[in-house]
This record gives structure tokens, C-alpha cells and sequence, in this order.
């Protein structure tokens, strides 16, 4: 059996594998989006467009309801996403552990099928990714299957 455990943020993710249910954690591979911790000013070369009110002498700049950082962290929680169904699809585990920032947790959660959030032992609401493996484990269960 292994289990892999993910250690993710906005911009980066961490994946590490254990063999032993009460071994230690070891770190397989790591994911980065490094605009993701980018102020919106600097993701985006032009400032929104702007109009005019129907009635009346009003401006306005014209701005959607979702940021350009937003839909950064949106397609990285993808990546991560498929990181993880490729994984599942490929027998590479068969439990997860998911320890992610708690806005980039939700995020995460919405993009992974349903097989694959079958898998996931707990998920953990904390930003971890830069602690050692040591401080990691800590956090997860003493057996983890």
C-alpha cells in the first residue's frame, strides 16, 4: 500500500510518498505556478476597459467578478487536480492526504473527480509547504492506513 500526501499553496505543491503506514514521508515530485503568488498589477498589462452609464455623466472601469490572480490559482488547483487523477489512474497509490493553504484547499477540492476525492483520508485546512518532511508528518495521523 502507499499513500501520497500533498502539500499545496496558490503557487506550489509538493508531493511526497510513503511505503510504511507508520514510515516516514519522501518527497517525489513538486509543482510550481511562480505568477501565483504575483500581485494582480503585475499579471495584468492593461487596465480594464472602461464605459459610460446609460443615464446620466458616470464612469466606470469595467471589471469581472473573478481576478486574473484568481484564475491563476484556479487552473493550478487543475494541475494539481491532474496530477493526482493520473496518479489514481495509474495505481501509483491508494490513499491521499491533501494539506493545503485553506482557500487554495477549496479550490483543489472542486477540481478532483469524485473517484479521486474517494481516496483522500483527510483533508487538512494548513499551509505546510515550507516545512520539512519531518514537521509534515507530524501532521498527519501516527498509522496512516
Amino acid at each position: 500500500m502507499t499513500a501520497w500526501i500533498v502539500v499545496a499553496n496558490s503557487s506550489r505543491a509538493r508531493l511526497f510518498s510513503a511505503q510504511l503506514a507508520t514510515g516516514p514521508i519522501e518527497e517525489i515530485s513538486t509543482l510550481v505556478d511562480p505568477e501565483g503568488r504575483a500581485h494582480e498589477q503585475n499579471l495584468t498589462s492593461d487596465l480594464p476597459g472602461r464605459t459610460y452609464d446609460r443615464a446620466g455623466q458616470g464612469r466606470h472601469t469595467k471589471e469581472g467578478k473573478v481576478g486574473t490572480k484568481q484564475h491563476r490559482h484556479v487552473d493550478f488547483a487543475g494541475r494539481v487536480a491532474n496530477h493526482l487523477e493520473t496518479g489514481r489512474a495509474n495505481h501509483k497509490y491508494h490513499h491521499l492526504f491533501i494539506i493545503s493553504a485553506p482557500a487554495f484547499l477549496g479550490l483543489v477540492r472542486a477540481k478532483v473527480s469524485r473517484v479521486t476525492a474517494a481516496c483522500v483520508v483527510s483533508w487538512i485546512d494548513k499551509d505546510l509547504t515550507l516545512f520539512s518532511n519531518e514537521e509534515i508528518r507530524k501532521h498527519l495521523p501516527e498509522k496512516l492506513w
